[in-house]
């Protein structure tokens, strides 16, 4: 029998008729949507120990210190840890025997009509699992997509009432706690881009990994975490970065797929317009990489990410299967150049028009969507399986009705060839690397990076033999 999702109303009561509850919420720019639901419902004298918003500047300045943006998660991080620390003080003695604390923020700019701009915001909760225990906490970032303010207004209502209920009582269900701030919502509504647990509640909780179902459950389009294995919100991480992208299964990386990066990368920094101390390289892993059947093998996701953060490499996760609406996604957070790097068979399948049956303008207007903004293609030769030949990019045959769209994306330095790649590792297919793995082939070895091969060894990662 399907569990039966509770609505924002039903949340809200749960919340104020807790008596092991109390808290505090302070929200900044939206009104106090998220409070208005507690008193709506009845009962939030017993939950609510304070709710407060800062609109003015210099009030909100004086009261959780000068920030550089008010709608960032400094401000976000400023604002939990301000009144949490005063819930304690005030009412620790008084009631932290027997009462779990919690404060909910957020810091929100809506739709503006005027900047002709999408809202967006940040929103957290600090929270206890026990009484007088450290706390935990939740960050995220969402793009709201209304028409209008009231629309946003009522998003982050439901949103904040969501957030606040999924952690004190879903704590333990990480997966499920996030697929439920979308209860009562769409994603039509709404886009987070951005989750981050931390705390004694979420030990256990790989941030990586829900970086991931951020994307498999449709709250996102793409999602970034770094080396560290960190979150990272995406438009902090993009601004005013030159950006180089390598897609690939990464399953495991193998000397093919670095030597392409190595390559891509040192092309596009010598490019005027690059700055090289401003480029941020990603390894893209797309939904259709990392499915394994039906679904997604989480183990195998956290082998491929185990294996790129130890190499330093900062990962994105999308569910952008065209190209263009990757080009898409990363033209909305920089105007600098962007590179991708691929190899010859990825640049013969961008070719095939089948792909752009939904768009009315086919083809063309898919290059329109993907080359403007100063973007380029790195392209890695690759050898003919049949013949044992060479193809590079000034060779591939395309459609013929597609020679002169291919061959002015060429001769313009849309598309570019990549040179210095030893041939010998153009041989190199990771699903051949990865049978040699599982079956105690030491020959996997000589096809990846040595610190590859070394992590894969010691982790014992894809059933890899002792």
């Amino acid at each position: 029998m399907e569990k039966q999702v509770k609505d924002t109303h039903q949340k809200a009561l749960d919340i104020n008729l807790d008596k092991g509850r109390y808290g505090t919420l302070a929200e900044i720019g939206a009104g106090q949507e998220t409070a208005r639901w507690l008193f709506r419902v009845g009962g939030a004298a017993g939950t609510v120990a304070k709710a407060m918003s800062a609109y003015d500047m210099q009030f909100s300045d004086s009261i959780y210190g000068p920030c550089q943006r008010y709608v960032s998660r400094d401000r976000l991080q400023a604002m939990l840890l301000h009144e949490y620390r005063l819930l304690n003080e005030r009412l620790g003695r008084s009631r932290g025997d027997d009462t779990l604390f919690f404060a909910f923020a957020n810091t929100v700019a809506t739709h503006s009509f005027t900047r002709k701009q999408n809202g967006h915001g940040w929103l957290g909760i600090r929270f206890q699992t026990e009484p007088h225990g450290e706390p935990s906490q939740i960050d995220l970032h969402v793009h709201l997509k209304g028409q209008d303010s009231v629309q946003d207004q009522e998003t982050l209502g439901i949103l904040g009432v969501n957030l606040i209920h999924g952690a004190l009582y879903l704590d333990r269900q990480p997966e499920q706690l996030l697929a439920s701030l979308l209860d009562q919502l769409s994603t039509e509504l709404l886009e987070i881009d951005m989750v981050d647990f931390a705390g004694p509640a979420f030990a256990a909780v790989d941030n990586r990994l829900m970086a991931l179902r951020l994307v498999q459950l449709g709250l996102s389009s793409a999602a970034m975490f770094g080396p560290d294995g960190h979150v990272l919100h995406p438009a902090d991480a993009l601004y005013k970065k030159a950006v180089l992208v390598e897609r690939s299964r990464f399953r495991p990386p193998t000397r093919l797929n670095m030597d392409m990066l190595d390559c891509a990368s040192k092309a596009f920094c010598e490019e005027p317009e690059v700055d090289p101390d401003d480029v941020l390289v990603l390894s893209e892993m797309t939904l259709n990489n990392l499915m394994d059947g039906d679904d997604i093998d989480v183990q195998d996701f956290l082998h491929r990410a185990e294996i790129l953060c130890a190499m330093g490499k900062n990962v994105l996760i999308s569910d952008y299967g065209e190209f263009y609406r990757l080009a898409a996604y990363l033209f909305r957070f920089t105007r600098r150049p962007i590179g991708i790097a691929l190899g010859v068979p990825t640049l013969a399948q961008i070719f095939e028009e089948k792909y752009y049956q939904d768009l009315d303008g086919g083809i063309l207007e898919a290059f329109g969507r993907l080359f403007r903004n100063d973007l380029r293609l790195y392209v890695c030769p690759a050898r003919d399986r049949d013949s044992g030949e060479q193809v590079a990019a000034s060779s591939l045959e395309v459609q013929p009705h597609l020679r002169h769209l291919y061959a002015y994306l060429y001769q313009n330095g849309f598309i570019r060839e990549l040179a210095g790649i030893p041939e010998e590792h153009l041989a190199i297919f990771s699903h051949d690397v990865l049978e040699r793995i599982r079956r105690g082939d030491p020959g996997w070895e000589q096809m990846v990076p040595e610190v590859v091969a070394a992590i894969i060894r010691r982790q014992r990662l894809f059933s890899c033999p002792g």
